[in-house]
């Protein structure tokens, strides 16, 4: 009874701590991903510099909290700048739309609807709203919506910084502290090498994934910036966005390639010469991906793409690393149980014709 009694009072206490950690489980989980994939860099920083643990970790941390949050600053006062004086022409009643050229009759599916939605609000706008209110009402909510998303987002990637420094800084105590809860679970050297084994597909996707994505962004917004592209940076922003998420950069490249031929800028030379440029760079992870991803862990390949891919789809960003560490390791457990009971089957096999040498 005792024993049931124990069991009941543990299991409790593991729920309600479950209870008040989970508003913090997201935020928590980023810092965690963080601070492995910079750890290697803040230890280097450490060792160059000659700085302690914790000026280096707050280094880091305030170079991410710049690169993060400068840019989304200036697009949020961007947007505030450019949505007052959306809001301003439309109560002074100057607020005009562009026409649509003749040539977005011929884009394929969407032409010729998007040719007469936009040829209308470029005639009479308030007739459109006017016209088509449930289907504005929709859109603005959706786009409300997702704005509070990507607010949220930010929120927890800014936060997930800071304490991705502080968790930098006792780095030494805390990969003890988890050695000994993963030698408690598994047991020994096995606990040290999944520990080892996580820490390394975590890496490795950071590298795979985000870094493939960021790599082909550069390139890919290098390339529209020689296309003289509009909106160059979004366009590369989306690019990224798209490789992290694992879907192709395709699907921004051929649109801008499209637009390139049908602009009639540049001459037929240049635009071949920027078409190859801009396929290479859009097909550029199929070539990095398979040599930086699953690199530094004993694991194959195709089981760290696996379970990023599906973790992604179950559970989003942060599943890129959940579902690749988790099948990652249970990969690993099974050829242990099949190592294990190869070699128990070998023993006893070994042992039998010991004791019977006729």
């Amino acid at each position: 009874m005792q024993a049931v009694l124990r069991l009941v009072l543990a299991f409790g206490v593991f729920w309600i701590c479950a209870r008040i950690f989970s508003p913090f489980a997201t935020l928590m989980l980023w810092a965690l991903i963080l601070a492995v994939t910079l750890y290697p860099l803040h230890l280097r920083i450490r060792t160059s510099l000659g700085w302690s643990n914790g000026l280096t970790g707050s280094l880091i941390s305030c170079a991410g909290l710049l690169l993060l949050g400068v840019p989304i600053v200036l697009l949020t006062l961007s947007l505030i700048e450019h949505g007052g004086n959306l809001v301003n022409q439309w109560q002074d009643g100057t607020l005009q739309i562009i026409p649509p050229d003749e040539s977005v009759k011929t884009w394929p599916i969407v032409g010729e609807p998007l040719y007469d939605t936009w040829l209308a609000a470029s005639t009479n706008l308030q007739d459109l709203l006017m016209n088509h209110g449930e289907q504005v009402l929709a859109v603005a909510k959706g786009a409300l919506g997702g704005t509070t998303d990507i607010i949220s987002t930010v929120g927890i990637f800014l936060g997930a910084v800071i304490i991705a420094g502080f968790m930098m800084t006792y780095g030494q105590s805390g990969e003890a502290a988890v050695g000994r809860i993963a030698s408690a679970f598994v047991g020994g050297d096995r606990g040290r090498e999944f520990q080892a084994l996580s820490v390394a597909t975590i890496r490795s996707v950071a590298t795979g994934v985000i870094g493939v994505a960021a790599i082909q962004a550069l390139l890919l917004g290098l390339g529209y910036l020689w296309a003289g592209v509009p909106g160059a940076a979004i366009l590369a922003l989306v690019a990224l966005l798209l490789g992290i998420t694992q879907l192709p950069a395709m699907l921004v490249t051929i649109p801008v390639i499209a637009w390139l031929w049908m602009s009639g800028d540049g001459s037929t030379v240049m635009n071949s010469v920027i078409t190859v440029y801009l396929l290479i760079a859009g097909l550029a992870d199929n070539i990095l991906k398979p040599v930086l991803l699953g690199r530094g862990v004993n694991v194959p390949m195709p089981v760290i793409l696996i379970g990023a891919l599906g973790g992604m789809v179950g559970m989003g960003l942060i599943g890129l690393f959940l579902g690749s560490v988790v099948l990652a390791v249970g990969y690993q457990l099974l050829w242990a149980w099949v190592d294990h009971d190869r070699a128990r089957t070998e023993t006893e096999a070994t042992t039998t014709s010991t004791g019977n040498p006729n």
